[in-house]
């Protein structure tokens, strides 16, 4: 079957414009060069579309003051995405609804501690629940999303 030049052209531009809405979001993601399951979370990120460079650190305690995380809402590993900070094993799904929200307030999302069967900490069957919080300068939060629940 032979195609009009039409018809090539349209073909061009719907996977030219299919293309252009897959967006990719570089960043940065901050851990310890000895943690297994900072590794699990960057493949997650990256199996999710994100380009994530990793900077290994023996203290991760000025990075995570930098970004604005309060040790309560404190884990592993600290990434910084679009301008944003994401503390522990946050779903991409959610990072990506939060970067695509463009909240004003709001600086970015934690998930503290390293709850069981989230992105990185899969093991088994082992499902903790767990809530990604939405968090701001002052250290104000917000329930962003539940899992496991």
């Amino acid at each position: 079957m032979k195609l009009s030049s039409k018809a090539l052209i349209a073909t061009a531009l719907i996977t030219t414009s299919a293309f252009s809405f897959a967006q990719t979001f570089k960043g940065t993601n901050y851990q310890s060069p000895y943690c297994g399951c900072c590794k699990e979370w960057v493949k997650h990120m990256e199996d999710n579309g994100f380009e994530l460079d990793v900077v290994y650190q023996e203290n991760m305690t000025p990075t995570k003051i930098d970004l604005g995380i309060r040790p309560k809402y404190a884990s592993c590993h600290t990434a910084e995405i679009e301008g944003y900070s994401f503390e522990g094993h946050v779903p991409a799904e959610d990072i990506l609804r939060f970067i695509e929200s463009k909240p004003k307030r709001m600086i970015g999302l934690a998930v503290a501690g390293m709850p069981m069967g989230s992105p990185g900490m899969e093991y088994s069957d082992q499902k903790d629940p767990y809530e990604v919080l939405a968090f701001d300068e002052n250290g104000r939060t917000m329930v962003w999303s539940r899992h496991n629940q």
